[in-house]
């Protein structure tokens, strides 16, 4: 009987302090909470991790050697935008960042005459630039329809001619569905772009920090990484647990990294962007 309610009290005292365990980590009701068990026993919160990676040969993947094009958007706040792309198919990575005006070297606290942007690099054998477009009209947190000041305007920056034509059909084409209301958008080639600063780069993801860590991040990976870009959407709830399981390969993941994403995805799925 004694032996009974010691391993009950252990596995309640389990479940209540797993939150300790990569952060956020709180429920001890998951398929994944034997990954979780792992770690509060070895008491090292990223060394089984590290010892995964070692053992089986596992690196995060932050480079996909394939073309691919670019496209740039305004729709508001960065960040819902970057999770948004991030968790779409197609999309190898993406940067928030400033663009579109005069000013040298613009800061979040200096903006200039710049707007908030998103940068999205694409695989087009994958995905067109007329998909992601759809994304972009449907996507906007404000500022599609109703003139906002220039940080959070609608903005598209092309990148050749091809894709200024596109843009412009698009435009028209959506400005015919929203009549009477008038789309504000703006289209202009793009002619630069200042990545923003670190803290707003896979801004939802940098909200599991034992993980950013066991994916070795730095300032450059921030904005560059392939798994950050997949990992930003779909732990923010993006996607959805069954795409997330048709890319989770992708991404050099070790199982206990796998485990602790598939608790995220599942928890956040369908709860909506937002800034």
């Amino acid at each position: 009987m004694r032996v009974v309610l010691t391993l009950i009290v252990t596995t309640i005292c389990l479940c209540t302090y797993s939150s300790a365990i990569f952060n956020e980590y709180t429920s001890c009701n998951s398929s994944s909470f034997i990954g979780v068990l792992k770690l509060f026993v070895n008491k090292k919160k990223k060394s089984i991790v590290r010892n995964e990676q070692k053992e089986l040969n596992i690196k995060p993947v932050h480079a996909l050697d394939k073309p691919f094009k670019t496209a740039t958007f305004g729709m508001g706040c960065f960040w819902g935008a970057e999770s948004l792309y991030g968790a779409t198919k197609g999309i190898m990575r993406t940067t928030v960042g400033y663009a579109g005006g005069s000013k040298e070297g613009p800061t979040y606290r200096n903006l200039g005459d710049h707007t908030e942007v998103l940068e999205i690099d694409f695989d087009p054998e994958v995905i067109s630039f007329q998909d992601l477009l759809k994304l972009f009209w449907n996507n906007h947190e404000y500022g599609l329809t109703t003139p906002i000041k220039r940080q959070y305007m609608s903005l598209i920056l092309y990148h050749d001619e091809e894709q200024k034509k596109i843009a412009e059909q698009s435009k028209q084409d959506e400005q015919k569905k929203r009549a009477p209301e008038i789309v504000t958008t703006e289209i202009r080639p793009k002619t630069n772009f200042y990545p923003a600063e670190d803290y707003h780069q896979k801004y939802r993801l940098q909200g599991h920090r034992d993980l950013c860590d066991t994916l070795n991040f730095n300032s450059k990976l921030l904005q560059t990484s392939y798994v950050g870009t997949k990992l930003n959407g779909y732990l923010s709830g993006v996607g959805g647990l069954e795409q997330f399981k048709t890319e989770v390969e992708t991404m050099g993941l070790t199982p206990t990294q796998k485990e602790y994403c598939t608790y995220y995805v599942e928890k956040n799925e369908g709860q909506g962007l937002y800034c």
